[in-house]
């Protein structure tokens, strides 16, 4: 069984909207469930857990998992998101295929840096 992680934005300007971002994480995390994979879905891991540690303690234990994974799904607006960012730049640099969600194709690398060079790029 292959592992999915799911990637998008989960901080917002307001509580409602990170639960919206939450929200749609869940429903890919559902969508890839449903399909047949096993899915880490780190929005719901640490849901509303906002200043109960730095933002880094939790996306470093987020990319620990993500490295752990075979596939990265790309939520809407990624390229939004910082931690989002960082966790492409993490599944690029360890070899794990890359798919845009909901289109499910993956992305070959040289599309993910074409489309997204400035915010893949300042992570290295």
């Amino acid at each position: 069984m292959k592992l999915v992680y799911i990637a998008g934005p989960y901080t917002a300007d307001t509580t409602w909207q990170t639960v919206q971002n939450i929200r749609k994480a869940e429903e890919a995390a559902l969508h890839y469930w449903r399909k047949g994979f096993a899915v880490i879905c780190p929005h719901k891991n640490t849901a509303l857990f906002d200043g109960a540690c730095p933002d880094e303690t939790w996306l470093e234990g987020d990319l620990e998992m993500l490295r752990r994974c075979d596939v990265i799904v790309l939520l809407p607006h990624w390229q939004t998101s910082p931690g989002a960012r960082r966790e492409v730049k993490e599944a690029l640099d360890c070899g794990i295929q890359v798919w845009d969600y909901p289109d499910e194709g993956a992305l070959p690398e040289d599309q993910i840096f074409t489309e997204h060079d400035v915010f893949v790029r300042e992570w290295e």
